[in-house]
């Protein structure tokens, strides 16, 4: 006999106490990587100059995956980053192959272009909606509250965007025997409360599974963003900040021509990518998206 829900007043209180307490976290959480985000704008920066590698190339003869989707179905990912750091990641997925692991490439340098079209990607925009809408009890966010909720989870300013930095990658684990990805409480990318590294709603496997992987890449310099459990960054503002080295970053946002890097202007790389009336505008894109025809 299959066992019904519990739907006693005493499930439907804790439940209720549950949502609340995710509610409560959501918020939270999303407050703290605005603002950390804001931090970010003004950590000071001293370009260094140091030129791009391919990962494919630098990884060749190690175990490695290569994500093959698109940025918004558009933009083909770019598996280039700063010299040193491609190095450094040779030495990451050597180690994850010890330990019986494969390491999974999702994301590395954007274009500003790309970064941009982050926003504009339908699952990424609506999902993110979706929560904020949970987040206010169904009413309809404002397009500067929509701002701030996308910019935790996506950068709205190269200036904080350690992608254009060439800076950072986004990774996924797979155990090397089985090759079934590591659980760490959702997949590149979730967008909910168990989004942030250090999030309570995940389980103790998952939990010990993002310990690991952030305790290995930090071991060769590697510091996740805490408010995605996928994001790792190095020499640049967020680790440098991370870290407390005191250090300015040495990789800031740059363009990239396929051969020569060119920085960008601190002042041009601090403008918001979209201004406030894209949100306006996409949010009642979303939600005629969500309207059946």
């Amino acid at each position: 006999m299959t066992p019904s829900a519990d739907c006693s007043p005493k499930a439907f209180f804790w439940g209720v106490m549950d949502s609340e307490e995710r509610r409560r976290y959501w918020c939270g959480q999303m407050d703290a990587a605005f603002r950390f985000m804001e931090l970010m704008r003004g950590y000071p920066v001293q370009e260094c100059g140091e030129p791009f590698v391919s990962l494919r190339e630098v990884l060749d003869g190690v175990e490695v995956l290569f994500s093959e989707t698109k940025i918004n179905h558009t933009y083909p990912r770019v598996y280039y980053v700063r010299e040193q750091l491609a190095l450094s990641l040779r030495q990451v997925a050597r180690a994850m192959n010890d330990r019986g692991w494969v390491l999974k490439i999702e994301d590395a340098y954007r274009s500003p272009e790309m970064q941009r079209a982050q926003s504009h990607n339908p699952r990424h925009f609506d999902r993110i909606l979706e929560k904020v809408r949970w987040e206010l009890g169904g009413e309809l966010p404002t397009p500067e509250l929509m701002l701030k909720r996308l910019s935790a989870i996506i950068a709205t300013r190269c200036s904080v965007g350690t992608h254009v930095s060439g800076s950072a990658v986004d990774i996924s684990v797979f155990d090397r025997t089985t090759g079934n990805e590591l659980e760490r409480g959702g997949r590149y990318v979730e967008i909910s409360e168990r989004t942030p590294m250090q999030s309570p709603f995940v389980t103790e496997e998952e939990r010990r599974n993002r310990m690991e992987i952030a305790g290995l890449m930090q071991a060769y310099g590697w510091y996740a963003y805490p408010y995605e459990f996928w994001h790792f960054s190095q020499g640049d503002c967020y680790a440098e900040w991370l870290s407390g080295s005191g250090k300015p970053g040495r990789y800031g946002p740059v363009s990239w021509n396929g051969k020569e890097i060119l920085p960008i202007d601190r002042e041009e790389a601090d403008r918001l990518l979209e201004p406030l009336a894209f949100y306006e505008r996409e949010i009642q894109a979303a939600l005629e998206r969500a309207t059946p025809p």
